[in-house]
């Protein structure tokens, strides 16, 4: 199996202005769908309606301003199974995110896309905390066809 990884810091921000973004539906339409909608509590299952397609995460941990685990239950094929996961810590001004998508089977080309889009995704998010203003899908950048 293979992994997404990423770490973005914020500054100037909290784990629980970042764990606030992941765990409501507003914070989460700020930066990463518009079409955002679902439960967010543990056991609620997430939708997030893009351009191309949908994707549903199931909420699985909810730890405040530390960790936030979901398990994609819809969406491509390559994604179904796999999990998100979120670490959240300070270290001095900043805000530290240590993201992780896991699960994948092979680093297959859609898994190459995804990584930037994830990426394009944590920096909305970090502009989102620092200015007040994300990119979320469909202000996001788009990187290829699969958008």
């Amino acid at each position: 199996m293979v992994d997404i990884l990423h770490r973005i810091g914020v500054k100037g921000s909290s784990p629980d202005e970042v764990y606030e973004a992941l765990t409501t539906l507003g914070g989460l339409s700020d930066w990463w769908a518009t079409d955002t909608s679902g439960s967010v509590t543990v056991g609620g299952v997430l939708e997030f309606r893009f351009e191309p397609g949908g994707i549903d995460m199931q909420v699985l941990e909810l730890t405040p301003g530390e960790r936030v685990l979901w398990e994609v239950v819809g969406g491509p094929a390559e994604w179904i199974g796999t999990t998100v996961n979120w670490e959240i810590k300070q270290e001095g001004e900043y805000a530290i995110i240590l993201f992780s998508h896991v699960g994948w089977k092979e680093p297959v080309e859609f898994m190459h896309h995804c990584s930037t889009k994830w990426a394009v995704f944590l920096m909305s998010l970090k502009s989102l905390l620092e200015t007040g203003t994300g990119n979320p899908d469909p202000r996001d950048v788009a990187i290829s066809n699969w958008h």
